[in-house]
């Protein structure tokens, strides 16, 4: 694999990017925010490990800008920061996994596998149509009877696990592990603050509700019935 790493600690980067490349991949070691974002759009990589705090710009915003850039390459975030809060913060910037400072290597080096292992979405339909709701995912655009609707990253994703089981109920547990690759109830409202938001921006502007809660199971995008 070819691993983009974003890390200002020397001594970690060095450690980080020698047991890579021991592993048989190829690993560019960035130290700045700015030049890592820049690498991240325009090269091409398998897997991008990310610290969160780091010169220039920080891993939060580095993952933001790359997500609405519509780079979906897995990322990890490698951080100091170990509370849970802090740690749903940043899959809600666009990361895929999350690892503490101080880390046992092989654990990161499985981690890196692992998300390299996940199947790509590119055979997947690009254009998804509910209603008078049109997605384009590749394009990263979505419209209501031909009005422009502007989400953040997360809410996109969100809406297109919804949009791709159109009719169909998907409970909180799903949209936690296919929207934050949460396997565990990280026990917050992080789903329901999130379908409050989502149906804010492509509901209630219109007479007619797509979104709907089924009660005590989970979510449906349906035309009415």
């Amino acid at each position: 694999m070819r691993i983009l790493l974003i890390e200002d600690d020397t001594k970690i980067g060095e450690f980080v990017s020698r047991g890579l490349r021991e592993a048989g991949h190829v690993c560019d070691m960035l130290s700045d925010g700015q030049d890592g974002l820049f690498h991240a759009i325009r090269e091409t990589y398998d897997v991008y490990v990310i610290d969160r705090m780091l010169p220039g710009l920080d891993g939060l915003s580095i993952v933001r800008s790359m997500r609405a850039a519509g780079v979906k390459t897995p990322a990890l975030f490698l951080s100091a920061i170990a509370g849970i809060d802090d740690r749903v913060e940043g899959l809600e910037a666009g990361a895929d996994d999350y690892l503490v400072k101080p880390f046992a290597f092989s654990e990161l080096l499985a981690r890196v596998n692992a998300l390299a292992r996940r199947p790509p979405a590119i055979s997947e339909k690009t254009l998804l149509q509910v209603a008078d709701l049109t997605m384009d995912v590749m394009k990263r655009r979505v419209t209501r009877a031909g009005v422009e609707i502007e989400l953040q990253p997360r809410e996109f994703t969100l809406l297109e696990v919804l949009a791709r089981n159109e009719g169909r109920v998907v409970t909180r547990t799903m949209l936690l592990e296919r929207v934050w690759d949460f396997h565990f109830d990280p026990k917050t409202s992080v789903v329901e603050t999130h379908i409050s938001r989502l149906r804010g921006k492509i509901d209630k502007p219109f007479d007619v509700p797509l979104l709907h809660t089924i009660r005590n199971t989970g979510y449906s995008l349906h035309a009415p019935r």
